[in-house]
């Protein structure tokens, strides 16, 4: 077996300062030049700062040959595993590695007939550029949207339609639970209403994966009257849907929050496949408002959870078999998953495995994988040696 070039970089900081942070970030990367970038901070740092820190840093590891693209998180995914409050950059070596990318400024009119043109330029532009790579080069397509836009089934679908076989992974940025202020990093600057695609081309082996911790249960119930394009469910069953949901669930009366949620997350069945449909908030008026699209007629079920340890433990044995010894996993971990973990203590076991397998990214408020807006999932990219 050849191992191409220099691994993966990866560097974070929990220095309050953003320009602390980055410098921090910079000297423990390394002066080897980059292809590209990809950061994921706490929504705490100041961006206007922090964009500027990233800046004057790209300096030296490229100048403007190095694409940089980023969000902020909900919690951030490091070699120890389940991190916050932290900036992370994960640097991609030049002589192993190219990026290009494409930002779409503003999703809330996003215009998918020039998306589709603008994205098989990009692509085009992708295997024009990365031939000096050599060999048979292998190419996926990064992607980072507003986790609070609602846009981003829309925008996950057109993107991978024009992508044809280039498979897309990625995640929607958060900003703890706050749910108030999420952006996306492109172009030297933070941008709230925005996202982002990126082709990063490579000889190495690369494999894109889906993996959720639930399995569905018999407790079906119907949508019988939502607020679609505000992702608003206000009925289950012609009952109040928060009301019916926690009857369901086997918990009437209790209160519902976030670690309800996330221990009762709510599965469709498309494709042949379930999914989980995520709650994000419970109403005053008794509905509920989801992380992805709702609408009325959707039949649901309440997800059941599966041994979460044995099932990361074949999903890792299942990339090794596909790309052989692991250089990175970079992770789009829902963050219900996380706090899930916390809820029945098995954070630190979790992070152990995370930390084991390489695994760094960050926590999102939904993910994106292949045509699909997902919820609850633990998806990424493989990246061999």
């Amino acid at each position: 077996m050849r191992v191409l070039a220099s691994e993966i970089a990866f560097a974070s900081s929990h220095a309050g300062d953003p320009a602390m942070a980055m410098a921090d970030v910079a000297a423990r990367i390394g002066g080897e030049p980059l292809a590209g970038m990809l950061l994921f901070c706490s929504h705490r740092f100041d961006r206007d700062t922090l964009a500027r820190a990233v800046n004057r840093q790209k300096e030296r590891m490229g100048g403007e040959r190095v694409v940089a693209i980023g969000c902020t998180s909900s919690g951030e995914l490091t070699e120890s595993g389940y991190d916050e409050d932290s900036l992370s950059v994960i640097g991609f070596p030049a002589s192993a590695f190219h990026m290009v990318s494409l930002c779409f400024d503003d999703i809330d009119s996003f215009d998918p007939a020039a998306a589709r043109e603008a994205v098989r330029a990009l692509a085009a532009r992708a295997d024009r550029e990365s031939r000096h790579l050599g060999g048979k080069v292998n190419h996926v397509a990064l992607f980072l949207v507003d986790g609070l836009s609602h846009r981003e089934e829309l925008l996950t679908m057109t993107i991978q339609d024009a992508l044809g076989d280039i498979a897309l992974i990625g995640g929607s940025s958060g900003d703890g639970m706050v749910f108030r202020e999420t952006a996306i990093f492109e172009g030297g600057r933070f941008r709230a209403h925005a996202a982002v695609v990126a082709i990063l081309s490579t000889p190495r082996p690369l494999h894109v994966f889906k993996a959720q911790h639930y399995r569905p249960s018999a407790a079906k119930m119907v949508v019988t009257a939502a607020i679609p394009q505000d992702r608003i469910v206000t009925e289950i069953n012609a009952e109040p849907a928060a009301q019916e949901y926690l009857r369901l669930a086997g918990h009437a009366g209790e209160a519902l929050g976030v670690a309800f949620y996330a221990a009762h997350p709510l599965m469709v069945r498309a494709g042949g496949d379930y999914h989980v449909r995520s709650i994000q908030s419970a109403n005053p008026d008794g509905s509920l408002t989801f992380y992805c699209a709702i609408d009325e007629g959707i039949v649901m079920t309440v997800g059941e959870p599966v041994d979460r340890i044995a099932g990361m433990e074949a999903v890792f044995a299942d990339i090794s078999g596909r790309v052989g010894p692991v250089d990175r996993i970079i992770a789009f971990d829902c963050v219900l998953n996380r706090i899930d973990a916390q809820q029945r203590q098995m954070s630190r076991a979790v992070s152990e495995l995370y930390g084991r397998h390489r695994v760094i990214g960050f926590n999102t408020y939904g993910e994106q994988y292949h045509a699909l807006h997902v919820n609850q999932t633990f998806s990424g990219l493989a990246i061999g040696r």
